[in-house]
């Protein structure tokens, strides 16, 4: 089976790229991936109290996830799988993409900002020629009913 793997964090466009993976999964009779990552950086040297914070980081990406979970498996018939790891985003984002042979299509939202895009979409597009899938950007600002047109 196909897998669009899609990031979750708490940025605005993230949805827009849930909503579409779980769009074009349920269409295609695909799968979607949830790939959320802790960054290491959040926890700095408080070894102790690092672990603490790491299972407070998992309980709040659980929840996070549960929310686009529920809307997949309710209106889209698509049942994500979350997949937490701890690193900088962007090589274990290819870590993942290399280690899952199912994963077929990365699923990134774009940010509506005067910044750009973000910064996964500026350094995935930079490395798009050596990853082993297609990169699908979608627009942060696209409503709905949009998105249901496109996909």
């Amino acid at each position: 089976m196909r897998k669009f793997l899609v990031v979750l964090d708490d940025t605005r466009e993230c949805l827009n790229a849930m909503r579409f993976a779980a769009m074009r999964a349920s269409k295609t009779g695909g799968g979607v991936v949830v790939l959320s990552i802790i960054s290491p950086a959040d926890f700095g040297a408080w070894v102790g109290v690092g672990d603490i914070m790491r299972e407070e980081a998992r309980e709040r990406i659980e929840v996070h996830y549960e929310v686009f979970a529920k809307w997949m498996r309710d209106r889209q018939g698509v049942s994500p799988e979350l997949v937490i790891r701890e690193g900088e985003a962007v090589p274990e984002i290819i870590a993942l993409i290399r280690d899952d042979p199912e994963i077929g299509v990365l699923v990134l939202g774009a940010g509506t900002d005067n910044k750009g895009p973000g910064p996964l979409v500026t350094a995935l597009t930079k490395q798009s020629g050596t990853l082993s899938v297609p990169i699908t950007i979608v627009p942060g600002d696209l409503s709905k009913e949009r998105l249901e047109a496109i996909t």
